[in-house]
């Protein structure tokens, strides 16, 4: 069981509503609930998912992933985007499940091992470490991991080109600055303080131009708003196909950091702290 600091705080209880699963596009599909999301990649050598939500998200993703007509049995590789109980709280249970291979960042693998530490989840063994640049391949899909670190130390955004189309995917780790973090002491986890890394990575995230732009949470690249066009059948063929979307997200996720990066600052001097 996860400690008890796992379970769904109640002001987050609508995060875990089901949306239903469908097909985002190609063999890419959405298997996650309505705020905590989760992917599904098809392919001839069985089935890679990405994230896992809360603990309680997991029957969530199985009955999705069931409903789509596929085997929870054949995930053959797990993915995280980075270790927050909200993404990752259902990893051990969902890895004891499937037996698949459980991949994650160099700085991320110690977070999942240890269950966490701002939010703790069920500990889960890492089978395979990558660097940034590496990549995880299964029958002909291939996604490669950038480590996009601020929000976490090892926060994972997956880039992918969706076989069978000829679509980029970009899913986005994320670039929120939480209230209590701290942007501007140095840690073990960020030598030149967390602002330095929160900087590097818009500056690499700005330089990609993706087709399809999805993320860790529905709210980033409003998933709710877009299920209605496809239910719907309204608006475009794909509404997922978004850069103008992802370049506005990653535009006011830079404007909400600087503002928390002159605040801290304000405030240091404020205290005379050197």
């Amino acid at each position: 069981m996860a400690p008890a600091g796992a379970q769904i705080p109640p002001e987050w209880a609508s995060w875990n509503e089901p949306v239903g699963p469908f097909r985002i596009a190609g063999n890419l599909y959405y298997v996650g609930a309505r705020e905590v999301a989760a992917y599904l990649f098809e392919t001839a050598d069985g089935l890679i998912l990405l994230d896992a939500g809360f603990e309680e998200t997991v029957p969530v993703i199985a009955a999705a992933i069931e409903e789509l007509g596929f085997r929870l049995e054949d995930v053959e590789i797990l993915l995280s985007s980075h270790a927050h109980f909200d993404h990752v709280g259902g990893l051990a249970e969902l890895k004891r499940l499937t037996g698949a291979t459980l991949v994650a960042s160099a700085a991320e693998a110690p977070l999942l091992e240890s269950g966490g530490v701002e939010y703790p989840f069920a500990p889960v063994a890492v089978d395979r470490v990558l660097e940034d640049g590496e990549a995880v391949e299964l029958g002909g899909t291939r996604l490669t991991a950038m480590v996009t670190a601020g929000h976490t130390p090892g926060c994972t955004t997956w880039t992918a080109t969706v076989p069978a189309t000829d679509l980029d995917a970009l899913f986005l780790c994320s670039v929120s600055v939480l209230p209590d973090m701290d942007l501007l002491t140095p840690s073990t986890s960020f030598p030149e303080g967390r602002a330095a890394a929160f900087r590097r990575s818009f500056e690499r995230l700005e330089a990609l131009e993706p087709d399809l732009f999805l993320g860790a949470h529905g709210s980033f690249f409003r998933l709710l708003d877009k299920v209605e066009l496809l239910e719907r059948g309204a608006g475009p063929a794909n509404p997922f196909v978004d850069p103008e979307l992802y370049r506005e997200h990653l535009a006011a996720k830079k404007e909400a950091f600087e503002e928390a990066l002159a605040q801290q600052l304000d405030a240091k001097r404020g205290t005379g702290a050197n």
